[in-house]
């Protein structure tokens, strides 16, 4: 099952805003009419119950949405970029890469999570006419699209689920409770990955079952298939331990009981405090007597309501299936996640700094005045400079030494600083 994958998203950048004048017949003093660049296009991840696995970003794991268009003369508004939809199954749990917490976690199908914004379209000329400016020779360029590392995590969504060591017979209860057709041989290991199965009751009535694979000692610290099992567990309300009562390969079922407890309680904590059930399997190899006992034995010692079953022969199957339903009827909703966070978007501040004989300015906020500025317009260099004065970005440069003459450096140009 293909159920981890990290994404790198970025967001459409906005459109520049246009720099332009009013050109029309009778009105020779039209002044500016640059209008604004379009919005960039964002990201959205979308539930879709119809998928059951993250396989579709297997290959892609980079995706980028459409930037805005330019403003345009006459007040003409660039296009916005379209917005991309990924979709992803019910069941996946989002987070950021780097950060703690959960962004969102879909449990119903059809919902959506705006993943990265895109950038606003930059303002034309138009909005800087001021009384004492008529004629502004700048814009606004668009901001930037947010970007984002996301880890897609898929939990399978089931209302319970069948635990226990490999072969103690999960794969052979599910298919014969419903019309799931897991692979089944006797061997260990033949589920390594969780299948789902829907168990119907009536009309209208049915329970959503998981067979989990099995697990090995050592899985509540990652052992085996480890963190694998462990993740999907979380999801289930109801979890049904399936002991082999038999021992017929030597184990002893109370053993294997305390065992996936403690492995559990390693993963998690909550996971001790989940509604539970034990099923007996593989009654039919054992007497009587001696199976009355060991069932006596498991129900004192943990105090749960126990179930003989025999997959080979169909017994107590029907009988559990009711129950399944029952308990799972009366429980509810148990909290599936971590506490939600907000995703963190770091901006790059201001850097001035030498390097060799060269004075170099970067950062989030030159690059947006920078990338606005027409440096063969008087008005659009005034306005920068202010910029420069208004940051401290001069001060910085005088205290780095700064003398009339130097080279300084913005973005890949270069400019002779003059006192």
């Amino acid at each position: 099952m293909f159920d981890i994958v990290k994404l790198e998203l970025h967001a459409g950048n906005g459109g520049d805003g246009h720099v332009g004048w009013r050109r029309e017949k009778y009105e020779p003093k039209g002044g500016p009419h640059g209008g604004d660049g379009g919005q960039g296009g964002s990201i959205y991840l979308v539930s879709d119950a119809s998928l059951n696995s993250l396989i579709d970003f297997r290959f892609k794991t980079k995706f980028k949405a459409e930037p805005g268009e330019r403003g345009m003369n006459n007040l003409k508004k660039g296009r916005d970029g379209k917005d991309l939809y990924l979709k992803v199954p019910v069941g996946t749990v989002v987070r950021q890469v780097g950060q703690e917490g959960v962004l969102f976690d879909f449990t119903e199908d059809g919902q959506e999570f705006l993943a990265v914004k895109g950038g606003r379209g930059g303002r034309g000329n138009w909005h800087f006419r001021t009384s004492t400016r008529q004629a502004p020779t700048f814009m606004e360029p668009g901001l930037k699209g947010e970007k984002a590392e996301v880890l897609l995590e898929l939990k399978l969504i089931a209302d319970a689920g069948f635990i226990g060591f490999p072969n103690v017979g999960k794969s052979s209860l599910l298919s014969i409770l419903s019309a799931a057709k897991p692979k089944i041989a006797n061997y260990h290991f033949t589920t390594l990955e969780p299948n789902l199965g829907v168990v119907k009751i009536e009309e209208g009535k049915s329970v959503v079952l998981a067979d989990i694979p099995g697990l090995i000692e050592g899985a509540g610290e990652g052992a085996g298939l480890g963190f694998q099992f462990l993740k999907h567990v979380e999801r289930v309300k109801l979890l049904i331990h399936v002991l082999d009562v038999s021992g017929s390969e030597g184990r002893d079922p109370m053993e294997d009981y305390e065992l996936l407890r403690k492995e559990m309680k390693v993963y998690s904590e909550e996971l001790m405090h989940r509604e539970e059930i034990i099923v007996l399997n593989k009654s039919d190899l054992l007497d009587e007597k001696t199976l009355q006992e060991r069932m006596d034995e498991i129900q004192k010692k943990t105090g749960r309501e126990v179930f003989v079953v025999s997959a080979a022969t169909r017994m107590g199957v029907e009988k559990l299936k009711y129950a399944i339903y029952n308990k799972v009827e009366a429980i509810e909703d148990v909290n599936l996640v971590e506490d939600f966070v907000e995703m963190v978007h770091e901006e790059n501040p201001t850097r001035v700094e030498k390097i060799g004989d060269i004075y170099h300015i970067s950062g989030d906020k030159v690059e947006f005045y920078f990338r606005g500025t027409d440096f063969e317009e008087p008005d659009s260099i005034r306005r920068f400079e202010n910029f420069l004065e208004r940051e401290g970005i001069n001060a910085s440069l005088k205290r780095l030494g700064i003398e009339d003459g130097d080279t300084v450096e913005v973005l890949g140009y270069q400019f002779v600083h003059v006192e």
